[in-house]
């Protein structure tokens, strides 16, 4: 049978398999019907819901504007899918095509697409971790406990860990009028995801929003009640903060440990892959039958040096989940690249926070646009040379056109005259991100992987 003849009975009448149940999955399976899919499709989740949106979780549902339950992504009517929730994977079987289930089952597959994602980070401790009053926040579930929890006024609320996620609940405590105390290893907040120089800028916002922010302390144990019930947090300065609720904000684990012996590249960061979504074997032999999207996938990217990138975005997840889906029902010759610019918001203490980019790559940055002292700017990051991430706070409108400087390898410093008064003299400064080798709650971007010391490209989109 030819490759054409092939792809097309597979588009009739095969069987796609979605391990992951969530934003990546769903827009992924909507991809496949719409580009005329017509054979078996199933989706596996290892939660019982049907696929929700997590970026509400740390906002509108800890401020109590939105219910848990009310987070459910909108979906195509008539998709016509097999649902198979609340049954996690357990294994892998690439040679006999299986997909393994906890309760079980066995799912066959002619193609298979993964889409576990992350969770959160638990608390090393697992006897702390288990006291009452610490949580995590990453699903619907966890959500509804940690607000829960808030409603009921506690005294303190302690996060550990000031990334965007440890700092978006620290902003939502403090729009409920609760005392909060932020516990941060780094220098200061955000400080993996943007550097030291806006990370003083996240600090100054915390502290005037009435955030007891401590930078440069690692909590060193969780002490409870003889009852189980959280009453304390030991710092490592010595000191010691009476508290009934702790936060752990410490980043995300990707959800790999059940492709353990697989055969796959799969590990802590993620599952690599190439540009168009198919997943490399333990021997760095791509597989034309598993693809990969979203938060799980580790990818190259021949705007940033061909690097590996492990993107924990929302936008990320729909598009790689598009480039997965089409690819995956596609001949050879008709396949696309996954070539999407990361890009990330947050809003926290009255601020929108916005980035195109890596900014972790940068070497240097320069305010191009704004203040920093007034909490409103444009900050953009060179690496050798180039602008590689631009970042804004309460200030938009300039990211597009930062985003085709990206695209264009434009030279930095950006050697254009900016339309808003800069202060004389400005120049670019360090970026001041902390060493990769140190742990922290980390960026929203991983980077890894082979890197060029030079990079002059411009991409020009594909039609439609």
């Amino acid at each position: 049978m030819s490759g054409d003849s092939a792809t097309e009975r597979l588009r009739r009448e095969g069987r796609i398999v979605i391990v992951g149940a969530s934003l990546a999955g769903l827009r992924a399976a909507e991809t496949l019907r719409n580009e005329g899919f017509t054979g078996s499709l199933t989706l596996i989740g290892d939660e019982p819901h049907e696929p929700y949106d997590r970026p509400p979780l740390s906002k509108q549902v800890l401020l109590g504007h939105a219910s848990p339950d009310h987070t459910e992504l909108p979906r195509q009517p008539g998709l016509d899918a097999t649902w198979r929730l609340g049954t996690a994977a357990t294994g892998l079987d690439m040679a006999a095509r299986l997909v393994r289930l906890a309760d079980g089952d066995e799912v066959p597959y002619d193609r298979l697409l993964i889409a576990t994602g992350v969770r959160a980070r638990p608390w090393p401790h697992r006897a702390e971790a288990e006291l009452d009053g610490v949580f995590v926040l990453r699903t619907r579930n966890d959500a509804a406990r940690l607000r829960r929890r808030l409603a009921a006024s506690p005294r303190r609320v302690l996060v550990i860990g000031a990334g965007f996620t440890g700092s978006e609940i620290a902003s939502a405590c403090r729009e409920r009028g609760l005392p909060v105390t932020v516990a941060e290893r780094g220098a200061a907040p955000l400080v993996g995801a943007l550097g030291g120089v806006v990370g003083r800028v996240a600090a100054e916002l915390q502290r005037a929003h009435g955030v007891d922010l401590r930078c440069g302390i690692m909590v060193t144990g969780l002490e409870g009640d003889p009852a189980g019930r959280l009453r304390r947090a030991h710092l490592s300065d010595g000191t010691a903060l009476d508290t009934d609720i702790a936060v752990i904000a410490l980043g995300a684990t990707r959800n790999t440990e059940w492709l353990a012996g697989s055969g796959l590249a799969a590990g802590p960061r993620g599952i690599a892959c190439d540009a168009g979504c198919r997943a490399f074997d333990v021997r760095g032999i791509v597989t034309d039958d598993v693809f990969v999207a979203g938060d799980v996938a580790r990818s190259p990217h021949a705007l940033f040096g061909y690097q590996f990138l492990s993107l924990e975005h929302w936008g990320n997840a729909v598009e790689q989940a598009a480039t997965a889906a089409h690819n995956m029902i596609s001949s050879s010759s008709e396949r696309r690249p996954h070539l999407w610019v990361p890009a990330f918001w947050s809003a926290q203490f009255g601020v929108n926070i916005k980035s195109v980019g890596v900014p972790s790559l940068g070497e240097e940055i320069i305010v191009a646009q704004g203040s920093l002292a007034d909490h409103r700017f444009t900050g953009v990051y060179g690496y050798q040379g180039r602008v590689i991430a631009a970042v804004s706070f309460d200030q938009t409108k300039w990211l597009g056109f930062y985003e085709q400087q990206i695209r264009s390898a434009a030279p930095f410093p950006p050697d254009y005259a900016s339309v808003d008064r800069r202060p004389e003299g400005l120049r670019p400064v360090p970026a001041e991100f902390p060493d990769p080798s140190l742990p922290t709650h980390g960026p929203s971007v991983t980077v890894s992987g082979y890197a060029p010391t030079e990079q002059r490209i411009t991409f020009t989109p594909a039609r439609a």
